[in-house]
C-alpha cells in the first residue's frame, strides 16, 4: 500500500518523489512503509475527525469549503512528526524541508504527537495494551514473566525562581531530568511506557503511584523482574515483584560470596532484556535529550514507544511468515 497515493493531485509542498523517499528509507523515520500506511489509514481518520470538531466549535460559521486550504496535508505533518521522533530534527529545519512556516509545523506536531501516544504498545496484529492493568492481564493470561526499570531524559532546567524547581533534579544523576517506568516481556518486546514524572521521584515509589501493586495482587499470578530500585515491592505483592538477593552477612564467608554472586548473576542475565529495550527507545533521538517543553515528555515517550512496538510486532510477523 502507499500511502503518498492519498494525497491530493492539487498540493505539491515536499513533493510525491521526495515523500516517497522518506516513506521506503527506514532511516529516515524509523518504521517501515508498511507501518507507516497503517498509521496513516488509523491515526489520518482520527485527526480529520478532531480538525472538524474544533471547527465546529467556532461561533462564526463557515460554508463547507471555504476558509484556507492546508499547504500541510496529513501524510506530511505524519511524515513531519516521525521525522522529528526520530532524530530530533527542529522545527526550523522541518519547515525548509515541508515548505511551510515554523509555525505550522509546530501545530501539525502539536496536533499529531497525541494521537500516536494514544495508540498503546502493539503486540498483535490490531491488538494494543494501553494500561499497566493490560499488560499485567496480558501477562498472566500467557503464564509470561514482565521486567520492569526506570529510564531518565535529560531535559532542560527550569527557569529561576519557578516554583519546585528542584523535584527535577535526578538523586542518581545529579542533573535536571524526568523519568518513566519501562515493562517488556521476558522476550524484551516493549509492553508499557508510563508518562513522564520529574526525576527526584524514586522508582519503587512512581511504581506504587502507577498502581503496580494493586494490579498484582488483584490480578493473575505474573512474576516481575526487577532491579535493586525496587526491593521492598517483593513483600508487598506475596513475592511477584522479584529483585536481586539481600547481603545476609557484613563479612560474608568465601562460600556464601561465591553462592551471592551467582545468584545476582543469574538475575541480571534475566533482567538484561529490559535494558535492551530501553537502548531502542533511546535510539529515537527525541528521547536521548529532550530540549523542547517538558510538557511534551509523556505524550513524547508514548508515542515512541507505540511506534516502536508496532514496527517490533511487523518485523517480527514478517520473519515467521518467511
Amino acid at each position: 500500500m502507499q500511502c503518498w497515493g492519498l494525497v491530493p493531485d492539487h498540493v505539491r509542498v515536499v513533493g510525491n518523489e521526495a515523500r516517497a523517499v522518506i516513506i521506503s528509507d527506514r532511516r529516515i523515520t524509523g518504521l517501515s512503509s508498511d507501518v507507516i500506511a497503517e498509521l496513516v489509514a488509523e491515526v489520518g481518520p482520527l485527526w480529520h475527525e478532531r480538525h472538524q470538531a474544533k471547527l465546529e466549535s467556532r461561533p462564526r460559521k463557515r460554508a463547507v469549503g471555504a476558509g484556507a486550504k492546508h499547504r500541510l496535508v496529513f501524510v506530511d505533518r505524519l511524515l513531519a512528526t516521525l521525522v522529528h521522533l526520530r532524530h530530533g530534527v527542529t522545527h526550523d529545519v522541518l519547515a525548509c524541508w515541508f515548505g511551510v512556516d515554523r509555525s505550522t509545523i509546530t501545530r501539525a506536531i502539536g496536533e499529531v504527537r497525541p494521537l500516536l501516544a494514544a495508540r498503546g504498545c502493539t503486540i498483535a496484529a490490531g491488538v494494543r495494551l494501553r494500561t499497566l492493568a493490560e499488560v499485567i492481564d496480558h501477562l498472566g493470561a500467557g503464564g509470561q514473566a514482565g521486567i520492569i526499570d526506570g529510564t531518565e531524559i535529560r531535559v532542560r532546567r527550569p527557569a529561576v525562581g519557578r516554583k519546585d524547581r528542584e523535584k527535577f533534579i535526578s538523586g542518581k544523576n545529579k542533573q535536571d531530568a524526568v523519568k518513566a517506568m519501562v515493562l517488556t516481556d521476558a522476550d524484551g518486546r516493549l509492553l508499557f511506557c508510563s508518562p513522564a514524572q520529574p526525576a527526584s521521584c524514586a522508582d519503587i515509589t512512581h511504581a506504587r503511584q502507577l498502581g503496580l501493586v494493586q494490579y498484582l495482587n488483584r490480578g493473575p499470578v505474573v512474576e516481575i523482574l526487577a532491579d535493586a530500585g525496587y526491593q521492598g515491592l517483593g513483600a508487598q505483592t506475596g513475592g511477584r515483584v522479584v529483585t536481586p538477593p539481600h547481603r545476609k552477612f557484613k563479612d560474608p564467608p568465601d562460600w556464601y560470596e561465591e553462592i551471592y554472586t551467582r545468584r545476582r548473576k543469574a538475575h541480571s542475565s534475566r533482567r538484561i532484556r529490559v535494558e535492551h529495550g530501553i537502548a531502542h527507545l533511546k535510539n529515537w533521538r527525541a528521547l536521548a535529550r529532550h530540549h523542547g517543553r517538558r510538557e511534551h515528555m509523556s505524550d513524547t515517550l508514548q508515542a515512541v514507544a507505540g511506534l516502536l512496538s508496532h514496527q517490533q510486532t511487523a518485523t517480527r510477523g514478517t520473519r515467521q511468515g518467511q
